[in-house]
C-alpha cells in the first residue's frame, strides 16, 4: 500500500469495532485456547466485581492489567484458561434487594421469610451481566463468559472452605483482635471500600494535650489528636525523626513545652508569646518516657515499655504540633 490508498482519515472507534467483528467472526479466543490446550497451563485468578453494579473506569483499568498479563503469558508457550467471576456474596447484594423491598432491618426478613430472601437476592445478582459482556467485549478484552463462575454456586464455596480447611490444619488460622468498621443498621463489619462509600468532608474536632516528662521536670509534651475519645488508650507519643523541633516557655502559662518548630505559628500568634528555650531534632527525643493522662494502662510502662516517645515519618508539618497521640487498640 502507498500512500496514495491511504483514506484522508481515520476512525479509531470504527477499526476497533472491525477488529472485535473480525475475532467474533473467528471466534479468535476459543480458537486460541483448543490450539493451546497441550501446552503447560497458567493459572490465572481473575478477582470478580460485584455482580450488581455497572462497570467503571477502576473496573475497566483493572481489566485491561490482566488482559496484558494473561496474553503475555499465552505468547510465552502456555495455556492460559480465562474464567470471568461474579461476586455474589455480601452487604452489595442484600443492599439492592432492601431498596427495592422497603426492608428496614431483620424483623423485615423474618416477614418475607430468609429462604425467599435469598431467592429475591438470587434473582437481581445477574441483572447487569449483559452489559459487563458488552463493555469488556467492547475494549478488546479476551475473557470467558460462558463458563464463568459465582460466589453463590456451592462448588464454589465448598472449594473456599477445603482451602481453609487447609490453612486451619497447618497450623496457619488463628484467633485475634482487629479493630473493623462497623454497620449498626446491617449489624455487620465493613470492608474498606464498604466503609469509604460514604465519605464526607466533616470538621473534625481537635485537642491539643499536654504529656509532662518523667526525667525533665516542668517540661511537657504538646500532642495534637482529632480523635480525643481515644485518650484514654494513649500509650504512646510519635515525632517525625528528621524535622526541627523546639523547647519553647510559654510565657502567659510559665509552662515549658516541646512541639514541631514549624507549627508553632499555628499556636501563637506573636513570637513575643514565648521563647524558645532550645532546639532539637525529633529523632532526639525519641525514648523519652512521660506521665500518662490516666492510669488504666499504668502496669504496662514498666511490662511493655508503654508511655514513652516513638519515631515516625507519617508525622507531617501541615496539621497539629508535630507530636500525634498514639491509641493502639483503636487503629492499625
Amino acid at each position: 500500500m502507498d500512500g496514495d490508498d491511504l483514506p484522508p482519515s481515520i476512525s479509531f472507534p470504527e477499526e476497533e469495532e472491525n477488529i472485535i467483528r473480525l475475532h467474533e467472526k473467528l471466534d479468535a479466543f476459543q480458537t486460541s485456547c483448543k490450539l493451546s490446550s497441550k501446552r503447560p497451563s497458567y493459572t490465572f485468578y481473575d478477582g470478580p466485581p460485584f455482580a450488581t453494579g455497572l462497570p467503571h473506569y477502576g473496573h475497566l483499568l483493572a481489566g485491561t492489567i490482566k488482559d496484558i498479563v494473561t496474553r503475555f503469558a499465552y505468547s510465552q508457550g502456555y495455556h492460559v484458561e480465562r474464567h470471568f467471576g461474579w461476586d455474589c456474596h455480601g452487604l452489595p447484594v442484600e443492599y439492592e434487594v432492601d431498596k427495592i423491598h422497603n426492608i428496614t432491618g431483620p424483623h423485615d426478613v423474618e416477614k418475607m421469610g430468609v429462604a425467599a430472601y435469598n431467592d429475591k437476592c438470587r434473582e437481581i445478582v445477574m441483572r447487569y451481566s449483559s452489559q459487563w459482556k458488552t463493555v469488556v467485549q467492547r475494549i478488546g478484552r479476551w475473557i470467558d463468559f460462558e463458563n464463568d463462575y459465582r460466589t453463590m454456586y456451592p462448588s464454589f464455596m465448598e472449594s473456599v472452605w477445603w482451602a481453609f480447611k487447609q490453612l486451619f490444619e497447618k497450623g496457619l488460622v488463628y484467633r485475634g483482635i482487629k479493630v473493623m468498621p462497623y454497620s449498626t443498621a446491617c449489624a455487620t463489619p465493613l470492608s474498606n471500600f464498604e466503609a469509604g462509600q460514604n465519605y464526607k468532608d466533616v470538621q473534625d474536632p481537635a485537642v491539643i494535650v499536654s504529656f509532662p516528662l518523667d526525667n525533665e521536670s516542668g517540661v511537657e509534651l504538646l500532642a495534637w489528636s482529632t480523635t480525643p475519645w481515644t485518650l484514654p488508650s494513649n500509650l504512646a507519643l510519635c515525632v517525625n525523626p528528621d524535622k526541627d523541633y523546639v523547647k519553647l516557655q510559654d510565657k502567659s502559662r510559665d509552662r515549658v513545652f516541646i512541639m514541631m518548630e514549624c507549627r508553632v505559628s499555628s499556636l501563637y500568634k506573636s513570637p513575643d508569646d514565648y521563647t524558645v528555650l532550645k532546639e532539637l531534632k525529633g529523632k532526639d527525643l525519641s525514648g523519652l518516657s512521660y506521665k500518662p493522662l490516666f492510669d488504666y494502662f499504668i502496669a504496662l510502662k514498666t511490662s511493655r515499655g508503654a508511655f514513652r516517645v516513638v519515631c515516625d515519618n507519617y508525622v507531617t508539618e501541615e496539621t497539629g504540633t508535630g507530636i500525634v497521640h498514639q491509641a493502639p487498640y483503636f487503629g492499625e
